[in-house]
């Protein structure tokens, strides 16, 4: 099985920009068919951020971050990354990595998630 170790997280203002990274080891996240990312927000409940598929080919965001977060893939490095811009208070919360062989956004058909890692941003 795989086990997935996020990075990146922190406080920034408004506006700025963070680059959080998914590091997997045990198992290639390539061998599953989706790599995705949640956030969860205190007194919420976790939130499907956007997801890759194996190849890079297929990649889906919720519409709350289109637009402003990248996700994208090096297999070599068996990392998964978020790059978020244009961050807004509301981006607050817990991001989260963790792998799917489901078509679907539903944190219930995700598994192995990571620790999570904050990110925290100032008005």
């Amino acid at each position: 099985q795989v086990q997935l170790v996020e990075s990146g997280g922190g406080l920034v203002q408004a506006g700025d920009s963070l680059r959080l990274s998914c590091a997997a080891s045990g198992r290639a996240f390539s061998s599953y068919l989706f790599m995705g990312w949640f956030r969860q927000a205190p007194g919420k409940e976790r939130e499907f951020v956007g997801r890759i598929n194996s190849n890079g080919a297929n990649i889906l965001y919720a519409n709350s971050v289109k637009g402003r977060f990248t996700i994208s893939g090096d297999n070599a490095k068996n990392t998964v990354y978020l790059q978020m811009n244009s961050l807004k208070p509301e981006d607050t919360a817990v991001y989260y990595c963790a792998v799917s062989n489901r078509w679907s956004i539903s944190a219930r058909d995700f598994n192995f998630w990571g620790q999570g890692t904050q990110v925290t941003v100032s008005s």
